[in-house]
C-alpha cells in the first residue's frame, strides 16, 4: 500500500475523534455492543457486534454528519448545507440538521426510489431530483452550493466526517477493550478511516480489516494497484462506490492492514442470519463485516472480533426477497420441475409422493406451450417447503425412482 502525505493523517487524530465524542455527546445514541454467542459458534471465533442500526436514522452516518455541522460557524449554518446523498447520509445530515435549525437541502438522482426521498423528507431535508446517476447529482449539488451559497457535506472524504464516525470505535473499545481486531466495511472510506484512527492509536497491534462488496472493489483497487471491474447490482448499495475519497484513500492506506471482497450470496446469508439469530435488521452494507469473516472463518480462528451494524436500511421487499433465497439456498424452499403426461390423475400421483415425504407444497405452475415434450406432456413446477435439504432429496430420490424425470431448479 501506498504511503500518504503527512498533512492527511495530521488531519484524523484520536484527539479529533475524541473531541468529536464529546461534541455530539447524547444527541446520538451510545449503540449497545453485545457478543453473540451463536455467531461465535458459527465463526469459530469471538462475535462482538456494535448496533449502530439502533440509530434514530438506523445508521452511523448520523455520527459525522452532526460533527461536520456542530464544527460549522453560525453563519454558515444560517445558510444552510448540502449533499448529494441517496443514503444513510441523507438522512443523517437532514434529522439533526432539522434539531438544529439549519436548512438542509439534498440532491438525489432521479432513479431513487420513492421510500428513501420519503424517508429523507420526513426528517427535515429539502429534496431535489437531478440527474440519472449519482456523479449527475453530485455535480447538481456542486451546482447549488456556489449558486445558493451553501455548504457542501461530503458522505465521507472529510476529515470531520470520519471524526464522527470514528466514535464508533471509541466506543467499541471502551466496552471492549481486548478486541484482536475490527472488520468495518468500507464504501466511500469515511468510517474505517475514523476508526482505524482511533483503533490503531489505542492498540497499535489491534488488525483492521476492510471490506468491500466483489462488484465494488474500488478502495481495493486503489492502494493494491489491482484493475478489478467495478459495478453492477450489489444488495451493499451502501458501500457501492466507484470511486474513494482521496482523504480516507490516504488514511486507509496507513492505518489499515488489509481489505477484503465479499460477494453477492455471502451479503444475503448475512443480511438472512443477523434477523433470524439476533433479531436484528441490517441493510447489505451493515452485514459485510460479518460476512467477510465467514467466507474466511480460518483467517479470524479464536480471536476476538468487532463488527459494526454500520446499518439497517433495507427496503422490506427486497429484505423478503432475500430471505426468502436464504430458505432457498438452506434447501428448506424448492422448486421441482417434472415431466407428466397430461391427463387426470397425473397430479395427484405426484402430490401423494409429497404427502409421503411429509414435504408442504406452496405453488403449483403447469407448463404444456414452451416445452420440448410431445404434445401430450406437460412440466410442472411444485414449489414446496420442508425442514431441510436432505428431505427434499429423499422426496426426489423417491420420485426419480417411481419413474417420473424430476429437476430442482438452482438458484442463480
Amino acid at each position: 500500500m501506498t504511503k500518504p502525505n503527512a498533512s492527511a493523517l495530521d488531519q484524523l487524530t484520536l484527539d479529533d475523534v475524541r473531541a468529536a465524542h464529546a461534541r455530539i455527546g447524547d444527541a446520538v445514541v451510545r449503540t449497545p455492543m453485545l457478543k453473540s454467542q451463536t455467531l461465535s459458534q458459527i465463526a469459530g471465533a469471538e462475535i462482538w457486534l456494535k448496533f449502530e442500526n439502533l440509530q434514530f436514522t438506523a445508521a452511523y452516518k448520523e455520527r459525522g454528519a452532526l460533527n461536520a455541522l456542530l464544527l460549522m460557524s453560525e453563519e454558515a449554518r444560517a445558510r444552510g448545507v448540502i449533499a448529494a446523498s441517496a443514503g444513510n447520509h441523507s438522512q443523517g445530515l437532514s434529522y439533526h440538521g432539522s434539531r438544529l435549525g439549519v436548512p438542509v437541502t439534498i440532491v438525489m438522482p432521479r432513479t431513487t426510489p420513492a421510500v428513501k426521498v420519503m424517508q429523507t423528507e420526513a426528517v427535515g431535508g429539502d429534496v431535489v431530483l437531478e440527474g440519472d446517476s449519482f456523479d449527475e447529482a453530485y455535480a447538481h449539488a456542486r451546482q447549488l452550493e456556489k449558486e445558493r451559497g451553501l455548504t457542501f457535506v461530503h458522505p465521507f472524504d472529510d476529515p470531520n466526517v470520519s471524526a464522527g464516525a470514528g466514535t464508533v470505535a471509541l466506543e467499541m473499545l471502551e466496552d471492549k477493550p481486548d478486541l484482536d481486531c475490527l472488520v468495518v466495511p468500507i464504501g466511500g472510506g469515511g468510517l474505517m478511516s475514523g476508526m482505524a484512527t482511533v483503533a490503531k492509536a489505542i492498540n497499535p497491534d489491534i488488525h483492521m480489516v476492510g471490506v468491500e462488496a466483489s462488484l465494488f472493489p474500488s478502495m481495493h483497487n486503489v492502494l493494491s494497484g489491482a484493475d478489478n471491474p467495478t459495478g453492477g447490482d450489489t444488495l451493499a448499495e451502501g458501500i457501492a462506490v466507484k470511486e474513494p475519497g482521496q482523504f480516507t484513500r490516504a488514511i486507509i492506506a496507513e492505518r489499515v492492514d488489509e481489505i477484503l471482497l465479499v460477494g453477492e450470496p455471502d451479503l444475503e446469508h448475512t443480511v438472512a442470519l443477523l434477523l433470524q439469530i439476533e433479531k436484528t435488521v441490517v441493510e447489505g452494507a451493515g452485514a459485510a463485516g460479518l460476512a467477510a469473516v465467514l467466507a474466511n472463518k480460518e483467517k479470524f480462528a479464536g480471536k476476538k472480533i468487532g463488527l459494526p451494524l454500520c446499518g439497517g436500511n433495507i427496503d422490506s421487499r427486497l429484505l423478503a426477497t432475500v430471505l426468502l433465497r436464504d430458505l432457498a439456498r438452506q434447501g428448506r424452499l424448492a422448486r421441482l420441475r417434472i415431466a407428466l403426461k397430461d391427463q387426470p390423475g397425473a397430479l395427484h400421483k405426484v402430490v401423494s409422493l409429497f404427502e409421503r415425504h411429509n414435504v408442504n407444497i406452496i405453488e403449483v405452475y403447469h407448463q404444456r406451450v414452451f416445452t420440448k415434450l410431445p404434445a401430450k406432456g406437460l412440466i410442472t413446477e411444485i414449489e414446496c417447503e420442508a425442514r431441510n435439504k436432505e428431505q427434499v432429496d429423499a422426496l426426489i430420490a423417491d420420485m426419480r425412482q417411481t419413474g417420473y424425470d424430476v429437476h430442482s431448479v438452482e438458484l442463480a
